[in-house]
């Protein structure tokens, strides 16, 4: 295991944890509305990946997962009467289809068969709030998708070996949240082009 590994893990759920500061307090100003079927998606498979990462050994790199876990809780109690989305039929299809995914985890003993299987769920989530974002770039809060994909490439580091298991979601991480940073950013400039304001937060 690298010497660097445990800084890297604690950097990585300290950072983890920082990321969601901004969403929280962005929610409780009601600026920022939470998806509440990705979150509770979400909050969930923090579990999943943390049991099944614990399993295959990992130990610095789950630092970032506990802290998600943790503050992950906090933003679904908050969307409960501050977020939105609800259980339509779409939305309830995607939800079933995440459950596949975590019950493929659950099915399968093979740790990268499992990481994929939690890997699309999660991307399931994060499809059912690009709608909202999409219409409304300013009810998300860009700072937190963008200290996320710091963690995640914190996390990956402090892995400290070769196991495709243990690196592949802490890259996911990094890059799905790079990716919504970047998707919420191009919406806010669209919307300051044609006259809105666009908050950076």
């Amino acid at each position: 295991m690298s010497a660097v590994a445990p800084a890297l893990g604690v950097l990585a759920g300290l950072v983890g944890v920082a990321s969601y500061l901004p969403y929280l307090r962005d929610t409780l100003r009601r600026v920022t509305r939470p998806h509440r079927g990705t979150w509770l998606i979400w909050g969930l498979l923090g579990v999943v990946v943390c049991a099944s990462q614990r399993a295959d050994g990992a130990f610095w790199s789950l630092l970032m997962t506990e802290a998600q876990i943790a503050v992950n809780l906090l933003v679904i109690v908050l969307a409960v009467r501050l977020g939105t989305g609800g259980m339509s039929a779409a939305e309830a299809v995607l939800v079933a289809a995440a459950g596949v995914g975590v019950a493929g985890w659950f099915l399968v003993d093979e740790p990268l068969i499992a990481i994929g299987c939690v890997i699309v769920a999660d991307l399931i989530a994060a499809g059912m709030m690009l709608p909202k974002t999409w219409r409304s770039p300013d009810s998300e809060t860009l700072s937190t998708f963008a200290l996320g994909s710091l963690a995640g490439a914190l996390a990956l580091g402090s892995v400290g070996v070769l196991e495709p298991s243990l690196l592949l979601y802490p890259l996911y991480y990094c890059l799905v949240n790079g990716a919504l940073a970047l998707f919420i950013r191009h919406r806010r400039t669209m919307s300051a082009g044609t006259g809105q304001v666009a908050i950076a937060r």
